[in-house]
């Protein structure tokens, strides 16, 4: 899995726009490129979430920033972008991380019905959320990410940048620790 070197960089750096859990000038980010519907970014999501526990426990909370962009694979996954707008439409009620979390936990479950019952679970104003999805506001959004990515050589979720260098080495928990570990000295 290699990458030119012009497509192995992040050509859209990490930014207050973005969804950020931790500090934009913590010693490692991550930009995580991801699909609500993608089993292999639902693993990364659960891989980075261990290791940010891990993390703050051994190097202090300030080390690390996560950043989540959209990546809906929608040729693939039918329901991604629906629910990449669920995300956002969450977020412009302040709760885009809980709706994130919900997304990838359940993501086997992400047809209409479930993301209303979601929006409802985590309190949100479920008219407001609702009016969010019917007039597509967020679309541009999720748009944005994907050109974005493509831009940075993303062509498939997920899509992994670690101090916006692209990784490329095996999706475990040592090596993404190793690569981690070693952007932070």
């Amino acid at each position: 899995m290699s990458h030119d070197r012009e497509c192995s960089s992040l050509s859209v750096l990490p930014s207050p726009q973005d969804h950020i859990q931790g500090r934009l000038n913590a010693t490692v980010v991550l930009v995580l490129y991801g699909d609500y519907q993608g089993s292999q970014s639902a693993d990364i999501y659960r891989l980075i979430k261990a290791m940010q526990r891990q993390l703050s426990v051994s190097l202090g909370e300030n080390c690390l920033c996560f950043i989540f962009r959209h990546f809906p694979q929608r040729q693939i996954h039918a329901q991604a972008q629906r629910a990449a707008e669920a995300a956002e439409a969450a977020a412009a009620q302040g709760r885009f991380w809980q709706m994130h979390d919900m997304l990838f936990d359940h993501q086997q479950e992400l047809g209409n019905g479930y993301l209303v019952e979601y929006a409802n679970h985590l309190g949100l104003d479920v008219c407001q959320f609702l009016q969010g999805l019917a007039k597509q506001l967020h679309v541009d959004r999720i748009n944005q990410d994907i050109e974005n990515g493509l831009q940075s050589g993303v062509t498939m979720a997920p899509a992994l940048f670690i101090n916006s260098i692209r990784y490329t080495d095996r999706w475990n928990i040592e090596q993404l620790m190793a690569a981690i570990l070693t952007a932070s000295y």
